[in-house]
């Protein structure tokens, strides 16, 4: 019976027809996928511009400030970079560089030097493990040997590279951070609170342990160094020391540690406020 419009099925020579059309349509991508020269390439393609990807924002993508370091990096990474300024005796501002040299910094890429160029374009580092005298700030009298302190560390580390590995943010939105930088002669690499604490130019954390200080066993080492430099009386630690057989008129005082001395601003400031 000829087949009509209205008819509820196609004849079986038509529907073989189409088939037989689709099948001729879709032969020449199967077998170009078949082919694995035709796939494998387009798809190792693929995985290496995700990896490099991946690595360029994992390693080499710069970090402009401390809003920008991820809660992922703590405990786990470290921050590569030129320290541009250095604010007080524990306290510095970093322009990220990673990748360094082999990024091409230094060489190919500046570490920018103008005030104007590096504004929010730097890490607030704060150095862990330590507390160095707090300077005069606010209005505040500066603790004894804050000036030398600063000194201290400004020929350390100033416009040097040093790795900064981050263990948290405090509530000034710096990285708190153990710090090392290689100096000469031979370029050893050298832990900068280690290097504070044995000069007697800062003391240890107060009333924190652990994380604080990049694990107990940097907590042990850091504590060993400042009683050792106290029994010396080497920098602030000379306070506490008189004059000894040969200047009498030395009298030895207590030391106020730079968290005491934190505490007793803050509590001068809240009986003011109420007044």
């Amino acid at each position: 019976m000829p087949w009509s419009p209205g008819s509820s099925s196609a004849p079986t020579g038509d529907k073989d027809d189409i088939k037989t059309k689709l099948l001729s349509w879709t032969d020449p991508i199967r077998v170009h996928f078949h082919e694995g020269e035709n796939w494998i390439a387009p798809v190792i393609a693929a995985g290496v511009t995700v990896g490099l990807w991946t690595f360029y924002q994992t390693y080499l993508r710069r970090i402009p400030s401390s809003a920008h370091v991820s809660p992922r990096y703590f405990h786990r990474r470290s921050l590569f970079g030129k320290v541009t300024s250095v604010g007080d005796g524990d306290g510095f501002h970093l322009y990220h560089t990673p990748g360094g040299r082999l990024a091409g910094w230094g060489w190919l890429r500046r570490v920018p030097e103008l005030k104007k160029e590096l504004k929010g374009q730097t890490v607030p580092i704060r150095i862990a493990g330590v507390d160095a005298p707090e300077g005069g700030h606010f209005g505040r009298t500066a603790q004894p040997f804050a000036a030398e302190a600063q000194k201290f560390l400004d020929s350390f580390i100033l416009n040097r590279r040093v790795r900064a590995y981050v263990w948290r943010r405090d509530q000034y939105d710096r990285i708190v951070a153990t710090v090392y930088v290689r100096r000469p002669p031979f370029f050893v690499r050298k832990d900068v609170s280690m290097e504070l604490v044995k000069q007697g130019l800062a003391a240890t954390y107060e009333a924190k342990t652990g994380a604080e200080f990049g694990g107990p066993s940097k907590e042990a080492e850091y504590k060993a160094a400042e009683e050792l430099a106290r029994q010396k009386g080497l920098g602030m630690w000379s306070l506490e020391k008189g004059g000894g057989f040969f200047n009498p008129g030395k009298k030895a005082r207590e030391l106020e540690s730079p968290m005491a001395y934190k505490k007793r601003m803050k509590l001068a400031e809240e009986q003011k406020t109420k007044l």
